[in-house]
C-alpha cells in the first residue's frame, strides 16, 4: 500500500444499499461469504471495530484469526458479552501485556476443532 493511503474500509450491513461516505465500500451477500472473499485477497489483517454482532458471526463461523481483548481492572460486569453463552470458543493465549494503569492487552487464536 502506497505510503499515506488509508486503509480500506468495509460495511457490513442489513439495511443500507448504499454508502454516501468514501473510502467506505458495502459488503454484499452474507457476512460469512463477504468475509471469506476478502480474505482470500491480498489486502492483509482485516480489523472489526464497534460491532459486536459483527465480531460473533464472524467467530460462529470460524473467520477469526486473532482475538484483541482490553482488560480493565474493576469492570462493571454490565453490557452485552462478546462470547454468548452456550457457544463456548476455546481460546489460545498469545500474548498478555500489563500497562502501568493495571489495563492488560489480551491476544488469543481461537483453537481448531481437534478431529
Amino acid at each position: 500500500m502506497p505510503s499515506g493511503s488509508t486503509l480500506p474500509k468495509h460495511v457490513a450491513s442489513t439495511s443500507l444499499k448504499a454508502l454516501d461516505w468514501r473510502p467506505a465500500e458495502l459488503l454484499k451477500g452474507p457476512l460469512p461469504e463477504a468475509v471469506r472473499t476478502l480474505k482470500q485477497g491480498s489486502g492483509g489483517n482485516i480489523y472489526v471495530h464497534g460491532s459486536l454482532s459483527v465480531a460473533q458471526d464472524l467467530l460462529r463461523h470460524g473467520l477469526v484469526d486473532r482475538v484483541r481483548l482490553l482488560l480493565y481492572p474493576g469492570a462493571a460486569g454490565q453490557g452485552k458479552p462478546l462470547f454468548p453463552p452456550g457457544e463456548p470458543v476455546p481460546l489460545e493465549l498469545i500474548s498478555a501485556t500489563p500497562f502501568s494503569n493495571g489495563v492488560v492487552a489480551l491476544e488469543y487464536a481461537p483453537m481448531t476443532a481437534k478431529a
